[in-house]
C-alpha cells in the first residue's frame, strides 16, 4: 500500500530510494500538501497528506467510520472497522499516541540517557521524541522536541518537584515566544497552565556527538499527577488528552468506544469513565432546557469560560476550536466538574489562521456541537464576555504584551546567536515586528533546512485588541470561525 508511493521518488528505477531521493520526494510532498503556500504544514494538511498519497481512507469526513469504514449514521454512531470516536479526528492505534505523525505509522520509543541540569546530575532518565507536525517538520535535524520522564527508570527521581519536562524545539515559531508568553497570559487570566522556562541543550553521543549545542529549547511542565497537584492540591483527579473536533459526542455505554478518543492520562475509576459518557449524552442529546440546567453540574462554567476567551483572543485555532486537539480536559475530584486547559500553543496569536478578526461570538469550526451548545447557554455566555471584556482592557494590553516580548527578547537573544547567524537575523526581525520573507524551499519535511517562519507577535497585537473592543462594542462581527483560516491577517 506505501511502497507505490515511495517508489515515485526512485528516479533512477533501482528498486530503493537514496537519501537524495527521499529528501527530493520529501520536498515535493510538502510543497504539493502546503496548499496555501505558507511554508509550514498544519497536522491536519499533513494528515490529509498522507491519506490522499498512500490511498488511507481520510479520517476528515463527518463522522467517526475509520479507514474503510462506512460513514456513521445517527447520532454519534461508531463508524466502520477502526472507527473509535467522533468527528474527523486524528487517531493514533489503540494504547498509543494520537495526531498525524501516529497516524503515519511513526512510534516514538523512550532510550536511557543521563542528564545535567544546570550541575544537577540526573541518571537513567528516559527520553523520547514527541510532536506531529512540529516532529515532521524537524525529522532531518538534530533539533527535534523531546519529552524526558525522570522516573520511568528511576522510581522516586524528581527535578523541583516535577517528574516530566518536555523540550519543545520552536520549530514553527522563529521568535521563539509564542508558546511561553501564551503559557504566561492564560496563568496570568488565572487558567491552571504549565509553567515555562528556555534551556540550552547540549547532546552527547559516545562516538558520535560531545556536547554538540542543539539550540535553545523552551521547557515546558507536563499536564500530569506533578501538575494537578500543584494546581488543585490533590493528584486524585482524572487527567485526558483527547483528539477528536466534537468533544462530548455520544457514542454509547461502552468506555471502549471512547477510550482512545479522550486518551486518558491517569487511571481512571468506573465514576470517572461514567462522568464522561454521561455528559457526553446531556450534549449529544439532552434538550435545550436540560443542558442549560444540568451544564453547571458538569462543567466549572468560570474556568471554561476563562479558557476559551484567552484562547480565542489568541486566535489559537490548533486547539479545541478547530482541530480539535492540543488541550486538555481535567475533572476535579471533588467538584465532579470538567475544565479545559492549554496545551501546545506554538500557533497561537493567529498562527494558524483566524487572524486578528476573529469572532469572539462564532470562534469555532462547524459542527461542533458541544461549543454550540455552550455558547448559546446564557449563564456562560455572559461569563465569557465578561471575562474576554476584562482580559481585553487588562493583562492583553497590546503595549503590555509588546513589553513582554522586548523583555523576554533580552533574555534569550545570546542563546538564539549560539544557534546561527541566521536564525538571530531572523529572531530580531519578529522582535521588532517585521515580517519575513517566504521561504524558497520548504523547512524540515525531508531536510530540516530551518525552524519555521510564523509571524511577529507585535503585528497581531494591536488590530486584535481593537477588534475585540469592536466586538464587544457591537460595531463588528468578527470573521466566523472556519475549518482552516489565512494566518494573523485574518485572511
Amino acid at each position: 500500500m506505501i511502497a507505490p508511493a515511495f517508489l515515485q521518488g526512485d528516479k533512477n528505477a533501482d528498486q530503493k530510494l537514496s537519501a537524495e531521493e527521499f529528501q527530493a520526494l520529501g520536498e515535493a510532498w510538502f510543497t504539493a500538501w502546503d496548499k496555501q503556500k505558507s511554508n509550514r504544514l498544519t497536522e491536519a494538511q499533513l494528515a490529509e497528506g498522507f491519506a490522499s498519497t498512500f490511498q488511507l481512507g481520510m479520517p476528515f469526513g463527518p463522522g467517526p467510520g475509520g479507514p474503510g469504514g462506512p460513514p456513521p449514521t445517527g447520532a454519534g454512531g461508531p463508524g466502520g472497522p477502526g472507527g473509535r470516536g467522533p468527528g474527523r479526528s486524528m487517531l493514533g492505534p489503540e494504547g498509543g499516541r494520537n495526531g498525524a505523525s501516529a497516524m503515519s505509522g511513526i512510534t516514538f520509543e523512550y532510550v536511557h540517557a543521563d542528564l545535567n541540569v544546570n550541575g544537577t546530575p540526573l541518571t537513567n532518565v528516559a527520553v523520547r521524541y514527541k510532536g506531529n507536525s512540529t516532529f515532521m517538520q524537524s525529522r532531518g535535524s538534530l533539533k527535534r522536541s523531546l519529552k524526558l520522564d525522570l522516573n520511568k527508570y528511576t522510581k522516586g527521581q524528581k527535578l523541583a518537584g516535577v517528574t516530566t519536562l518536555n523540550l519543545h524545539s520552536n520549530v514553527t515559531d522563529a521568535a521563539w515566544m509564542n508558546e511561553p508568553l501564551s503559557y504566561r497570559i492564560f496563568r496570568d487570566g488565572k487558567v491552571p497552565a504549565p509553567r515555562t522556562s528556555w534551556a540550552r541543550v547540549y547532546l552527547t553521543i559516545p562516538g558520535k556527538y560531545t556536547k554538540e549545542y542543539l539550540g535553545l529549547y523552551s521547557l515546558v511542565e507536563d499536564v500530569d499527577k506533578d501538575f494537578a497537584g500543584e494546581q488543585y492540591q490533590t493528584k486524585a483527579g482524572a487527567i485526558f488528552k483527547p483528539s477528536t473536533p466534537s468533544l462530548f459526542t455520544y457514542v454509547g455505554d461502552d468506555w471502549a468506544k471512547y477510550n482512545q478518543t479522550y486518551d486518558p492520562k491517569t487511571d481512571l475509576t468506573t465514576k470517572q469513565k461514567q462522568r464522561v459518557i454521561d455528559f457526553a449524552k446531556l450534549v449529544t442529546s439532552g434538550s435545550d432546557a436540560d443542558f442549560a440546567t444540568q451544564l453547571p453540574q458538569y462543567l466549572d462554567i468560570d474556568e471554561v469560560a476563562r479558557y476559551l476567551a484567552l484562547n480565542v483572543w489568541l486566535a489559537n485555532m490548533d486547539s479545541i476550536l478547530n482541530m480539535g486537539q492540543n488541550f486538555y480536559v481535567y475533572l476535579h475530584p471533588e467538584t465532579n466538574q470538567f475544565q479545559i486547559l492549554p496545551w501546545d500553543l506554538d500557533l497561537s496569536f493567529g498562527g494558524m489562521g483566524g487572524g486578528t478578526e476573529l469572532s469572539i461570538e462564532h470562534p469555532f469550526a462547524p459542527n461542533n456541537r458541544f461549543l454550540d451548545r455552550l455558547f448559546k447557554t446564557e449563564p456562560f455566555h455572559k461569563t465569557y464576555l465578561a471575562h474576554m471584556a476584562e482580559y481585553n482592557s487588562t493583562i492583553l494590553k497590546p503595549e503590555r504584551l509588546a513589553a513582554m516580548v522586548d523583555q523576554t527578547a533580552k533574555v534569550i537573544r545570546p542563546a538564539i546567536g549560539q544557534e546561527s547567524a541566521g536564525k538571530l537575523e531572523n529572531f530580531d526581525k519578529m522582535v521588532a515586528g517585521q515580517p519575513l520573507a517566504p521561504q524558497n524551499a520548504p523547512g524540515g519535511f525531508g531536510g530540516g533546512r530551518g525552524p519555521g517562519r510564523g509571524s511577529p507577535i507585535k503585528t497581531f497585537l494591536s488590530p486584535r485588541n481593537q477588534s475585540v473592543e469592536a466586538q464587544l462594542a457591537g460595531t463588528s462581527q468578527g470573521q466566523q470561525g472556519s475549518g482552516f483560516g489565512g494566518g494573523r491577517g485574518g485572511r
